[in-house]
């Protein structure tokens, strides 16, 4: 698992170091390094809740020097429009980011609606399983606590593989070490799964 590494030096505040490279968002990240390889100055970049887009978009738009336009799917389709054309006569890069692909955003102008069907769409997906392990370590490791391996596995095992539950479980396990003043353990891990709702009270630990 790595840290996100493109052609261009970003700039310190940027937070790359934050992004975590990884299969399920490698074909994303691929795309926008490829930035002269676009068929149009502007890219679609969709994925879950808390799945690092907007940090994505963010170091992209601060390495490239373009437009980065986050919620994109909920902004007045003028300003969009307006914004897709500026990027195709500026040659500067248009990043629109949004929970679902255009053809789910209903877009009523035509002329927006031909745009965004001519704009490539790239994906971040849910994590994988390394993926999930190394957010788990980043996260906790930010907030000072160690992730022993099995506490790792015994939570990766019992919650939604999805960017929201871990950042549900990270503050659930955070919560219950600073409570009891303790590290991480599976049955401090067990209480805090509890606490969350992803088991019932009557789970056995192993």
């Amino acid at each position: 698992m790595n840290q996100i590494a493109l052609p261009l030096l970003w700039p310190a505040d940027a937070a790359a170091g934050d992004f975590i490279l990884s299969p399920t968002n490698a074909d994303a990240v691929r795309h926008l390094e490829r930035l002269a390889l676009w068929p149009v100055m502007a890219t679609v970049l969709v994925g879950p809740r808390k799945s690092g887009r907007s940090l994505l978009g963010r170091i992209f738009a601060a390495q490239s020097g373009g437009t980065l336009i986050d919620a994109a799917d909920r902004q007045p389709e003028e300003d969009l429009f307006h914004a897709w054309n500026r990027a195709q006569s500026e040659r500067q890069p248009l990043l629109m980011i949004a929970d679902h692909a255009p053809p789910v955003w209903s877009a009523t102008l035509p002329d927006l609606r031909s745009r965004l069907a001519a704009t490539p769409v790239v994906r971040l997906e849910h994590p994988d399983d390394a993926l999930a392990t190394a957010l788990l370590d980043k996260e906790l490791g930010a907030r000072g606590l160690a992730v022993p391996s099995a506490v790792a596995a015994y939570v990766l095992a019992r919650i939604d593989r999805s960017h929201v539950a871990i950042a549900r479980i990270v503050d659930a396990l955070d919560t219950a070490a600073l409570v009891r003043q303790r590290g991480l353990t599976v049955p401090l891990a067990r209480d805090a799964l509890v606490a969350c709702g992803f088991i019932d009270a009557s789970s056995d630990v192993g």
